[in-house]
């Protein structure tokens, strides 16, 4: 019998090894045809990119030393005595040396520059670039990556080109995971078969035979499953992969492809974003210690985990630098050198994709009307955003401790907040926080809690008084006496100041300062509530709002963003220019695809809106935000409390020369917190501005105005050094020819001061 089959397999075998080699020839064409597509197009999804804003600053710019730093330290960059390599810098007693990272920006492609940036007084006063010895006018740093939107494989990775790669890591790689990866054919039968031997010896598995391009495929194409057939086909597309592409092209791939961690939910597959995770650096920024434990993990990526099983990483880490060391790839004091250097693991945030949810949802809001097709959300884009992430860590520092504290010394539970944060001349989102605890997703506060304003309304009450100079100026006296007003059912309103009292007459000035609601009440029915809501309107309010003689008092319901809009305008000197998240979009190969229009319309009079930040600023050295002077007494700052009926909300909109912020603190259910605007909302600003350099208010005196001198006691205009008179800036067309002199009586006025070269903060400020 077996003689039977034996001749007929002889008579019959180059016939079966046609059908056979036939056979294997048309699986393998069936492989390449398979392959070809993924391998030659684009093989994975990349995730959209987020960035932060970019730092940029000229000569002459008031930035500090230490803001430069921080920077430089939130973009991984290695301090070091000596700068000698891209993404390191040094530190002088009154410079920083950086060697800055090339970077495609939203206007263009910036190469990288080595340069020396020095400070005289508190300002940046040279910027050389010490490779040409040429003096920058400006320097911009790349911007900070914030996050990457990954789509459903949650799979997320960084892609890099050979070029990006160290040498040193790809002789580690191969020397470490399949030395002859440049002479076998995509499978190596000597390794399998080797690794058959150790692991009988052993027992159990303790050696793999698989070729970097088994693994490759293994990633790309098949599951886990753990079968002959399984690793058949692994070897035969892994012989179609070999055949038809380059071994640089194939290990290009398996860099962007090997998996080497978990973040959260999400894969970290290829050495690029391993990079950023574990090092927050570049790949080509690594040092020879860093390198070795990235290759060193690919056994084992979670149980070689640097952050989790330190220990273990080092000893890995190490026993590649050894397999380094015995194939001569690095000498013996880089061996002994990096075997005594830290791991350095950087903090696990550095990819915080879970950060900031109120930011990168109004991002995302955005998007959806930037972006018409959502799927190109997730693939590859670069977005270009407006985050201050130094900003933003700190104001959740300040609002997530000061709610809690508030909270516990109240003895409530439910205490909220949300606070938003932008810069006044672009209209750019710096900082927003839609929950006191900061990092919660779901109901965004900032964006949707709508709560009534209170005394933040008043300076739209008073715009409409002094846009008539000739009936009112800061100095002009109102009534501070009782009201009663009676709707069409009958139903009577006596509205009441906060103190209860009534001081009979008031100043301007010092009504708003002072936040008293019953000259507000009266000047809003003088001029008109309807004036009101159109000013509400002129400033970027977006909410439809009645026209009731409520709404003097603050009885108009805004989010902390739309209060945000509203005070942005009137800080730019009535200039309303729409907040913004996002500045423009990529695509993956960086053609720029959208960017911000930077769209401004004067919606205010200039001048009155200087009159009002005047008096904004005096709220903080006098007014009910005089807490905010005596705690930054060199610095001048602007911004006005609010506190609505039986202290349910807490208001505070406060103001540098850059940034605007805009803080709500209280209760989702509105109950009472017991906190007024000052004792609430403004301890968040108090305590973010601690945290930051502000920048001192200064204002250009607009054509107009001037400074007048005023009767204290009765607002008249008179002289100027006489007993009882107060100066004050006053618009020009409302002020009349003749004044009272120092006895009483009327002379014609002198010439009018008009200054030129300081601001009125340096000269008025100064004089009072």
């Amino acid at each position: 019998m077996l003689k039977n089959i034996f001749g007929w397999f002889k008579s019959h075998f180059w016939p079966l090894m046609i059908v056979i080699l036939t056979l294997v020839g048309a699986y393998l064409l069936y492989l390449d045809a398979l392959i070809k597509p993924h391998f030659s197009g684009n093989k994975w999804q990349v995730p959209a990119q987020i960035y932060a804003r970019p730092l940029t600053f000229s000569i002459n710019e008031e930035i500090t030393q230490k803001e430069i730093i921080d920077e430089l330290k939130l973009l991984g960059y290695r301090r070091e005595s000596i700068v000698s390599n891209v993404g390191e810098y040094a530190v002088g007693q009154t410079s920083v040396v950086v060697h800055r990272r090339a970077f495609d920006f939203a206007d263009g492609y910036a190469p990288q520059r080595h340069v020396r940036i020095r400070w005289q007084a508190g300002r940046v006063s040279a910027i050389h670039d010490l490779d040409t010895n040429q003096s920058l006018p400006q320097l911009r740093f790349e911007p900070w990556l914030v996050t990457r939107l990954v789509p459903g494989s949650h799979e997320d990775r960084m892609l890099i080109s050979l070029d990006d790669v160290p040498l040193i890591l790809i002789e580690a790689l191969i020397l470490v995971e399949d030395r002859s990866f440049y002479s076998h054919w995509g499978v190596n039968p000597i390794g399998i078969v080797r690794a058959l031997i150790a692991n009988i010896n052993a027992g159990r598995k303790v050696q793999g035979g698989s070729t970097l391009t088994q693994q490759l495929v293994k990633n790309l194409y098949l599951t886990r499953e753990q079968s002959y057939i399984r690793k058949i086909k692994e070897a035969f597309m892994a012989l179609v992969i070999d055949a038809r592409y380059s071994k640089e092209a194939i290990l290009q791939a398996y860099l962007n492809e090997v998996f080497v961690g978990q973040n959260g939910g999400k894969a970290i597959h290829g050495f690029g974003l391993a990079a950023h995770f574990y090092f927050d650096r570049p790949l080509n920024e690594l040092n020879l210690p860093e390198i070795a434990t990235l290759v060193g993990m690919l056994k084992g990526p979670s149980y070689f985990n640097p952050r989790r099983a330190p220990k273990r990483a080092q000893v890995r880490r190490d026993l590649v630098l050894k397999v380094l060391f015995d194939a001569d790839k690095i000498d013996k004091q880089e061996y002994l050198t990096s075997i005594n250097t830290p791991l350095n693991v950087a903090d696990a945030s550095s990819l915080a994709s879970g950060k900031h949810p109120a930011f990168m949802d109004q991002v995302a809001r955005e998007l959806n009307t930037i972006l018409a097709d959502p799927n190109i959300r997730q693939s590859g884009l670069k977005v270009f955003t407006t985050l201050d992430i130094n900003a933003q860590r700190r104001a959740e520092k300040a609002l997530s401790s000061r709610v809690a504290n508030l909270a516990k010394q109240r003895n409530v539970t439910t205490l909220q907040g949300a606070m938003v944060i932008s810069d006044i001349r672009s209209g750019g989102i710096r900082t927003i926080i839609g929950d006191a605890v900061v990092d919660t997703k779901g109901f965004n506060r900032a964006l949707d809690a709508r709560r009534s304003i209170g005394s933040l309304i008043k300076p739209a009450i008073y715009y409409n008084a002094l846009r008539d100079p000739s009936q009112y100026q800061l100095a002009s006296m109102l009534p501070d006496k009782a009201i009663v007003l009676e709707d069409q059912q009958g139903k009577k309103w006596s509205p009441q100041n906060a103190d209860k009292q009534f001081l009979g007459e008031v100043r301007l000035l010092d009504a708003l300062i002072n936040s008293r609601n019953l000259p507000a009440v009266q000047v809003a029915l003088d001029t008109g509530i309807d004036n009101v809501v159109a000013t509400l309107t002129a400033l970027g309010v977006n909410e439809s709002v009645p026209a009731l003689p409520a709404i003097s008092l603050g009885a108009v319901n805004l989010s902390a963003i739309q209060v945000n809009q509203m005070y942005q305008t009137l800080a730019n000197d009535g200039l309303y220019k729409p907040l913004h998240a996002v500045s423009a979009v990529l695509s993956p190969d960086n053609v720029l695809l959208w960017k911000h229009s930077n769209f401004s319309e004067q919606r205010i009079n200039e001048q009155v809106a200087y009159l009002l930040n005047y008096a904004l600023h005096k709220v903080t050295k006098d007014g009910t935000a005089k807490q905010l002077g005596l705690r930054f007494t060199d610095i001048n700052l602007a911004g006005k409390t609010g506190t609505t009926n039986d202290y349910r909300d807490s208001w505070f909109v406060g103001f540098d020369r850059n940034l605007l912020a805009s803080i709500w603190v209280g209760d989702d259910n509105n109950a009472k917190t017991g906190l007024t605007g000052s004792s609430g909302a403004m301890q968040v600003y108090m305590d973010f501005q601690f945290q930051m350099e502000p920048k001192s208010l200064s204002r250009r005196f607009p054509a107009g105005l001037e400074i007048a001198h005023f009767n204290a006691q009765t607002g008249a205009q008179m002289l100027a050094g006489c007993p009882g008179s107060i100066s004050l800036p006053a618009i020009s067309s409302g002020l009349t020819e003749q004044v009272l002199s120092c006895s009483g009586s009327k002379v014609n006025k002198p010439k009018p001061v008009q200054p030129k070269h300081k601001s009125w903060w340096e000269r008025i400020l100064g004089s009072l």
